[in-house]
């Protein structure tokens, strides 16, 4: 599995906190089990300080600043992901077998610098609320997410869509655009990806629970592995476009779900001692929750590693 980045290990660590901050000695340390330099981390702090994404405070300890916090709690919704599905209005199949027309949530994404800051945020933006590319600069998803089109507005604006981008209801596709856009999200693939990731995390489970022990993983190994696994199916859960019958068969999803916060509990015993020994409060285990990673280009097709 790709090892995390001195970034991305920041954030995750962060992230964990109950309240107040995370030592730097603590982050060093973590830092090590990944094969990441103190150098590269203290230059990572300091970059990361520098854009206002963690704080520091007076005792040299660091905490998630206000520029990260919005895309954190949007990650960390993760728990109630598939509680957000209802009806997708418009979209049963008529008395004749015709194609219903569903209503969809579109985005208009004016970018004019590719690459830009604000580029790479409105992507993460879009990604995030899994939308993906109908024709030019034309985003959308199934309007099948509680609160409607003025609750995924909302959202979308607050983990960095531009305030200019138009978001508004879609329907009456024709029979054509209504097929195409059905089959954006290659969704024939997200069961399997259900059932493989719940699969791993029931077997790393086990090797977790023996951790330390006869024949088992070392406490360190327990640590990085829970680290890798559970994060890797917290970043499918958050980056899951959360698609409604009949593009999606429903279940499967909550499944996934409810076998993760297992594994989290089991991910928390391993980085308890660790966490507790550095004097820090946590309310779950570190993951490696990267979505940043996911978010280089606006996702016109269901992006490597995400959903596939």
């Amino acid at each position: 599995m790709p090892r995390p980045t001195a970034k991305s290990l920041t954030f995750d660590l962060l992230s964990t906190l109950r309240r107040g901050a995370m030592p730097v000695r603590a982050l060093v340390a973590a830092a090590g089990l990944f094969g990441i330099s103190e150098n590269s981390l203290r230059v990572c702090l300091a970059r990361l300080c520098a854009a206002g994404q963690i704080e520091r405070d007076s005792r040299g300890r660091y905490r998630l600043g206000d520029a990260a916090l919005a895309i954190d709690g949007h990650v960390q919704s993760w728990r109630h992901a598939h509680e957000r599905l209802c009806d997708w209005a418009g979209s049963e199949t008529g008395p004749s077998g015709e194609m219903g027309r569903g209503r969809w949530v579109a985005v208009q994404a004016r970018v004019s610098r590719p690459r830009s800051k604000q580029f790479r945020a409105g992507a993460r933006a879009l990604l995030l609320h899994g939308f993906r590319e109908l024709a030019d600069n034309l985003y959308l998803r199934p309007d099948n997410l509680s609160g409607g089109v003025d609750n995924l507005r909302d959202s979308l604006l607050r983990v960095g869509l531009d305030a200019q981008c138009l978001v508004f209801g879609l329907d009456a596709l024709d029979a054509d655009r209504e097929a195409q856009a059905r089959s954006l999200w290659q969704a024939d693939r997200l069961a399997p990806l259900y059932t493989r990731t719940r699969r791993e995390l029931e077997q790393s489970e086990q090797r977790l629970a023996r951790a330390d022990g006869l024949n088992g993983l070392g406490l360190e190994d327990a640590m990085v592995e829970s680290f890798l696994l559970g994060g890797r199916a917290i970043r499918t859960i958050a980056l899951d476009p959360l698609l409604p019958h009949p593009i999606v068969e429903h279940g499967q999803l909550a499944e996934l779900v409810a076998a993760t916060r297992r594994y989290e509990r089991a991910g928390r015993v391993c980085w308890a001692a660790f966490l507790a020994e550095h004097g820090v409060i946590h309310q779950r285990a570190p993951v490696d929750a990267r979505v940043d990673d996911a978010a280089r280009a606006l996702p016109s097709s269901v992006p490597e590693g995400v959903s596939a």
